[in-house]
């Protein structure tokens, strides 16, 4: 756990949530992190959320305002009501009795309509309750058309490509058992563009050739497999 926390995109995310539980009553509770795919910002939205015992759920694209509130209240060991307003009071009444806060993923889709997203306005407003949404680089932009929920972010958090320090803390958690070179650590990290999910990938791929070829030593010397991009390969001519 503390090999993770080291990670900066799960450190901004903690700070993010730490300011909007630590907030004055005066203030809003709405924090955003925002980035492109590939950042780790779920791995982040997982970490906080064991962290400050964040109730915590993942939007998905076929979900119907119902889906969602079934969603959180499956999250929170709530039976759901019978209608959408009853079950908007059953999640503000848990946010609000339990004080804990709500991570909400990929809220694009929140964003994408009006009415999704005046969802998460209702639960802010009925609970008061801290409310981390996430999502990709464009989520402010979207955010920003709908000025009742806009006016209520107290933090936009924009998660940053890995740095060394990054490839360091992942290489000691998905290749622990292996000694890998620093300047072939350099060559993924600039390979990769510093997307964190590219790295974790080349990580695994390193461990997984050190193991097939009997060695806890990896370098750039005997390390003979191209680095994965995320670029697909070029057909045969």
């Amino acid at each position: 756990m503390s090999n993770i926390a080291g990670i900066t995109n799960v450190a901004l995310a903690n700070r993010a949530m730490m300011q909007l539980q630590e907030r004055s009553p005066s203030l809003p509770g709405l924090g955003v992190l925002h980035g492109p795919s590939g950042y780790g910002k779920s791995f982040a939205a997982s970490y906080v959320a064991n962290a400050h015992r964040a109730y915590y759920v993942q939007c998905k694209s076929t979900w119907t305002r119902r889906a969602f509130l079934e969603a959180i209240l499956k999250e929170m060991g709530i039976l759901p009501s019978k209608n959408l307003a009853s079950m908007t009071e059953q999640a503000c009444e848990e946010l609000m009795q339990s004080g804990r806060p709500l991570i909400i993923d990929e809220a694009d889709w929140l964003a994408d309509s009006k009415s999704h997203v005046m969802m998460a306005m209702d639960l802010y407003e009925g609970s008061q309750a801290s409310i981390l949404l996430i999502g990709e680089e464009r989520l402010p932009a979207k955010l920003s058309h709908f000025e009742k929920i806009h006016n209520r972010i107290l933090r936009w958090e924009p998660a940053q490509p890995c740095q060394m320090n990054d490839v360091l803390q992942l290489a000691s958690i998905y290749a622990r058992d292996v000694d890998i070179d620093e300047q072939l650590l350099l060559n993924l990290l600039d390979a990769t563009k510093g997307v964190t999910r590219r790295i974790c990938v080349n990580l695994e791929n390193i461990r997984n050739w050190a193991a097939d070829n009997g060695t806890d030593r990896v370098t750039i010397a005997n390390f003979d497999q191209p680095l994965f991009t995320g670029q697909a390969p070029r057909g045969r001519a």
